[in-house]
Parts: structure tokens; C-alpha cells; sequence
């Protein structure tokens, strides 16, 4: 055979250049082809100009099932597909039900299959009483890493680990080589921040911040990597807001150790100035957003390399859990998924840097984290053809308008994009035509890890 099913003609982004007049050739929901100059002749070619062709995002952090009765996969997955992520790896916490053992992993994979419009991966985790007794049974249901807290947010949904259960864990999850994810929050140091806050009388948006100071970000950060320099577990920091949680990570790779950081995607549009100031508690978040000193400071560690992926830690709270005027009773996160890429191309077209960084953190790094890079994670033959053209059209975000989202409120709200997405596909399919997403339930498949990877 010579044609190829489907050919897409633009600027074709990779993680090391960007082909000008560039191609990708699809045959049988993979790539098969990518070039520049004349394309391959096929059964069909969508040609998108001066557009950029890149790999559809894998969002390393998404929560579908924080709030019962709110999300679920129906919904971010449609959020998904309109914001050009092809895939999400959602987390343990789901509201009455902590994934922390193989059946209910199972459970949870045969549920979001019969909803998501997009793939999705599965991070698994333990419960404080049980240990890593089920880490075993839940690789292989298909967990794509585990995820643990060194706060406790609450004992039974969201419960903290401590360093002694944390190395147990490790050591058991080094034997399977997947990642160990970490929400990096010191516990004792926050509870204290947090009751100087509330003595101290402060209600407004100053309080989060100042109830959970960046010291206590490092301090758990540098306990996690040092449990993982121990037994030797890979160790991914899975939001950091402060550059000296990236100057650890880096010391710790530089000292041989596989530790790897996330900068979720508000740590680096958001200010606390600025943004908290005006947004209250729709911009209450953990860790928190911090100032724009810092936030140009985690700028700087990406544009040297010390940033593995970038997220959304994308959750769609109702918005009576985010409009209490007292910042603290606000719960903690915000919707993303439709803006990452979006998002992610604004801070690197004003910084005029290379969108070969986008198809670096949004795909082929995330891959590599979660074991699936033999499917996943980039327009390379043999890969599954999930793709994103994004297109320059400058347009005020309003997250009402696409009907894509189960909320109607977003941080990003009123924000100029200068690009955004004009088609979505998965495994070579057609799931978002610019304007409407077309995948419907079902079509997502469980990614799980491979050796290949």
C-alpha cells in the first residue's frame, strides 16, 4: 500500500524543531510517516496552513471525581478534547471512594471507559492503614504510578502518609519501576501556618498563602527525595509553585537519582498579587499561587530544562464550593483542561520561545513519566496518531460559551489566547472540529504502561 488513510499538512511541531512545511501520514490510527516539503499521496488531506500540528497533550493531573455528582469523565474528557489533550491521568481521590486497591482501580477503569470521550491512564494509592499491602495487585490492574500526600487533607479521602509508610511504599513501587507521585506539602508546618492565620483575624485572599508558606513546599519536597534516593523509587514532584522546589529536583538528578517536577500550568499564569487578589477563592489552590517573582522564576527553571511536564490539576468544583468570602473555606482547585495548550503557547509565543517545548512538556515527557511512551507522547512512526492543531486566532476566553465544560466559571476567564484549537485527533479520528467535540462516551481507551516505554 502506498496511500495513506489520512495526511495533515502544516507546521509540524516535534520536541527538537519545527518543519515549516510539514506532514503527518496516518494509516491505521498511528503515524506512519512525518516529513516536510511534498506530502504522500492519501485517501484524505486536511491541509491547516500556517497552523501548528503537535502531539495531543497527556495532562498529568486531573481530578474527574473530586466533588460526587459533579464531573465525573463525561465531562472532563469532553473539557479535554476541546483544549486538545487526548489523554489524562486522572487521580486516586475520588469523592467516597480512595483508589487503594485493585478491585476498585478496576471498578474506577471499567467506569471511565464506559464515559470518556478521550484515553485516560489511572494513578493508584494507598490507604494509611493498609501500607503498600495492594501496590502489587494494583500495578497490575494497571495503575500508571501512585500517588500519596505528605498533608492530610482528609483521613479518609485525601489522607497524609508518613515518611516511615512512604519508604515502605517506595521500596515496593521500585520494584515494579513506575513513579511515586507526591502532593508536597509539609503537614505539621502548614497546620501551624494555618492556625497563626486564623488567630490572626486575616479571612481575605491573603490567608492561603500565607497559611501554607513556601518553606513548607521545600521541606516536603526534599523529604520525598530523599526517601527516593534511599529505595531507589522514581520521584515526581507533581506540583511545585516555588523555583527551589525545581533547584532540588535538579540536585538530586545531577546526584544520579531519577526525580522528576511538575509545574502545573496556573503556577505559571497566575499571581497572587494580581490574580488571587482579584479572583478570591475561584483561585485557591494547593500548593498556592504565588507571586509574580516567582512566578518568572519558574519561567527561567523551564527555559533551562528543570521543568518535566506541565498540568492542569484540573478539577471543576461547583461554584459554591469556590465564592465563600472567606478564603480558607474555599475548596482547593480550578478547571483547566479546555486552556492547557492554549494557555501553555501564550507564555512561550510572549517569551518567543520555541513550541517545540510544548510537544516536550505537554507530550513527550509525560509519556515517558507514565510508561507509555511506546503508544503515547509524540508524532513519531508507531504512535498512536493523537494529534492538535493549534491555530493563531485571538480570542478573550469565556468558559461558558463552548458548552464543553460542567462549570461556567474559570481563573483564566477574560484572558486574551492568541491560539487556540482548531481540531483534535485520536488515533487519527476526528474528535474535535474547532467548534464541537464529537467524540462521545465510550471512545476512550484505558492506556496502561509498557516495557517499551
Amino acid at each position: 500500500m502506498s496511500d495513506f488513510d489520512l495526511v495533515l499538512t502544516g507546521r509540524v511541531v516535534g520536541t527538537d524543531r519545527v518543519r515549516e512545511n510539514g506532514y503527518v501520514a496516518i494509516r491505521g490510527g498511528l503515524v506512519e510517516r512525518v516529513g516536510e516539503g511534498a506530502p504522500p499521496a492519501a485517501a484524505r488531506r486536511e491541509d491547516f496552513g500556517d497552523a501548528f500540528i503537535l502531539p495531543g497533550a497527556i495532562d498529568a493531573q486531573v481530578h474527574s471525581r473530586s466533588q460526587a455528582g459533579q464531573e465525573d469523565f463525561v465531562w472532563s474528557t469532553r473539557s479535554a478534547a476541546a483544549g486538545g489533550v487526548t489523554t489524562i491521568v486522572d487521580m486516586p481521590y475520588d469523592d467516597g471512594m480512595l483508589i487503594c486497591d485493585a478491585e476498585r482501580l478496576s471498578h474506577k477503569a471499567r467506569e471511565a471507559g464506559e464515559q470518556a470521550r478521550v484515553d485516560f491512564a489511572l494513578y493508584g494509592t494507598v490507604h494509611p492503614e493498609q501500607g503498600p499491602a495492594h501496590i502489587a495487585e494494583m500495578v497490575a490492574a494497571g495503575a500508571a504510578g501512585f500517588k500519596f500526600s505528605t498533608f492530610g487533607t482528609h483521613p479518609e479521602r485525601f489522607p497524609r502518609i508518613s515518611s516511615d509508610m512512604l519508604h515502605a511504599c517506595f521500596a515496593e513501587i521500585s520494584r515494579h519501576g513506575l513513579i511515586a507521585g507526591i502532593h508536597n506539602e509539609d503537614d505539621e508546618m502548614v497546620r501551624a501556618a494555618i492556625a497563626r492565620v486564623m488567630g490572626s483575624g486575616i479571612t481575605d485572599y491573603r490567608a492561603h498563602g500565607m497559611s501554607r508558606p513556601a518553606v513548607a513546599e521545600a521541606v516536603a519536597t526534599a523529604t520525598v527525595y530523599e526517601i527516593g534516593a534511599a529505595t531507589g523509587c522514581s520521584t515526581h514532584i507533581v506540583h511545585c509553585s516555588i523555583g527551589r522546589g525545581y533547584d532540588l529536583c535538579r540536585a538530586y538528578r545531577m546526584q544520579g537519582f531519577d526525580t522528576t517536577i511538575e509545574a502545573c500550568i496556573h503556577y505559571l499564569i497566575l499571581d497572587e498579587e494580581h490574580d488571587v487578589a482579584r479572583l478570591g477563592g475561584r483561585a485557591k489552590i494547593n500548593p498556592p499561587i504565588r507571586s509574580r517573582d516567582e512566578v518568572e522564576a519558574l519561567w527561567r527553571h523551564l527555559a533551562s530544562g528543570n521543568v518535566t511536564v506541565v498540568s492542569t490539576d484540573h478539577v471543576s468544583w461547583s461554584a459554591a464550593r469556590k465564592d465563600d468570602p472567606v478564603m480558607l473555606n474555599n475548596s482547593s482547585g480550578v478547571p483547566g483542561l479546555e486552556v492547557l495548550y492554549s494557555l501553555l503557547l501564550k507564555g512561550l509565543f510572549e517569551r518567543r520561545m520555541s513550541f517545540s517545548w510544548a510537544s516536550r512538556l505537554l507530550a513527550a515527557n509525560p509519556a515517558r513519566l507514565f510508561r507509555i511512551g511506546h503508544r503515547k507522547g509524540a508524532l513519531d512512526i508507531g504512535r498512536d496518531a493523537d494529534i492538535v492543531v493549534m491555530a493563531h486566532d485571538p480570542r478573550r476566553y469565556h468558559p461558558a460559551a463552548s458548552g464543553n465544560n460542567v462549570v461556567t466559571w474559570s481563573p483564566y476567564a477574560g484572558m486574551e489566547l492568541p491560539f487556540r484549537p482548531v481540531a483534535t485527533f485520536q488515533r487519527g479520528e476526528l474528535i474535535f472540529d474547532g467548534a464541537k467535540v464529537l467524540a462521545q462516551p465510550g471512545a476512550g481507551r484505558f492506556v496502561t504502561p509498557g516495557l517499551a516505554a
